[in-house]
């Protein structure tokens, strides 16, 4: 009998001790930001837990890097982010200390669906030097400066030295990618195979868990369609232009967005410009975003009939792992379906 029992606690552990190798041999993963952290957390789930960098309630926009952060790019063997139009602070920590990892830029993710980047009209325009005051004279497109002035823009709607971000450029591209469930699967579709190719001891761990992902998105999608289904003709104002992606998918209108850039707050032209517009518009919800200055929603919904309510398009205010994004899509649609359904 105790000899059974001696041989039952040498096989378990053996067994632990093989769990313990086989967790050991995870690859070191980094992802920027939280929407994309949850994504890979859901593939990696039973092999290991990717870690993350833009973490609590800070924005990609207007991030620095930490020491911690660089530690954790030096140890990276795989680190995915969106792209240079969106973490600007990683270019150049990506060439000095991911040198050994296998960096992913997932707006190159096949599959996956661009949109060019908005300006003008009621979305605000980017400004270049020497154009203070300056009316292109198009329809609806009007380049204000007043607090949004882009010096050296004059090439791929770049910041120039802004907010930090030397050479920090918008691109031809909207990289809020994210906000589509169709281009999660494309993102979660790359993140398994790199994942697969680096270590293929766990690829079918990660095949299988992507498999599951997949289900549980075209489930997300049906669910958010319908609850934007009621709300779909009536016009709202963003904070910053970051939504497009699910308009464009689930057909609701944005009618404009107080900054096209968070790191830039708008002047007072800006925003007497977006108050009329949410008057003429017939806008009935202006949205703030939990990382920036809410009190510029109360100047722009002043003597309107317009109500406010909040996005959170990077997940500032939730917790980190693979059930985040379900939580950040769902409310994304909720809180649109309960501003802009509430009567008068």
């Amino acid at each position: 009998m105790q000899k059974a029992v001696r041989t039952l606690l040498l096989s378990t552990a053996l067994f632990a001790a093989g769990a313990a190798a086989a967790r050991a041999e995870a690859p070191s993963v980094v992802v920027s930001i939280k929407p994309i952290h949850s994504l890979v957390s859901a593939i990696m789930q039973g092999v290991g837990e990717p870690s993350l960098i833009v973490e609590g309630a800070a924005s990609p926009h207007t991030y620095s890097l930490k020491p911690s952060n660089a530690a954790a790019l030096q140890d990276a063997d795989v680190i995915f982010w969106v792209g240079h139009g969106l973490e600007a602070f990683l270019e150049k920590p990506l060439e000095s200390l991911g040198g050994k990892a296998t960096v992913v830029e997932l707006e190159d993710a096949p599959g996956l669906e661009k949109l060019p980047f908005r300006e003008g009209g009621p979305f605000e325009a980017h400004t270049h030097e020497g154009e203070e005051g300056h009316d292109h004279a198009h329809e609806g497109h009007s380049h204000d400066t007043d607090g949004h002035d882009h010096a050296k823009e004059a090439e791929g709607h770049g910041h120039g030295e802004e907010a930090g971000h030397e050479g920090h450029e918008h691109g031809e591209f909207d990289m809020h990618l994210w906000l589509s469930p169709e281009n999660a699967r494309a993102i979660a579709a790359e993140a398994a195979k790199v994942l697969a190719e680096k270590d293929p001891t766990n690829a079918e761990t990660y095949n299988k868990n992507l498999a599951s992902l997949n289900e549980k998105l075209v489930a997300l999608d049906k669910e958010l369609a319908e609850t934007v289904a009621p709300i779909k003709d009536k016009p709202f104002i963003v904070f910053h232009d970051a939504y497009q992606y699910f308009e464009h998918h689930y057909g609701v209108l944005a009618a404009g967005s107080i900054t096209v850039s968070p790191e830039t707050l708008p002047g007072a032209e800006r925003l007497t410009q977006i108050r009329d517009k949410v008057k003429t518009l017939g806008a009935t919800c202006v949205f703030a975003e939990p990382q920036f200055e809410p009190k510029l929603v109360n100047v722009v919904i002043e003597d309107t009939p317009a109500k406010s309510g909040t996005l959170d398009p990077e997940a500032a205010t939730l917790d980190p792992g693979p059930d985040l994004y379900f939580t950040l899509m769902k409310s994304i649609a909720t809180s649109l379906r309960d501003c802009l359904g509430k009567d008068g």
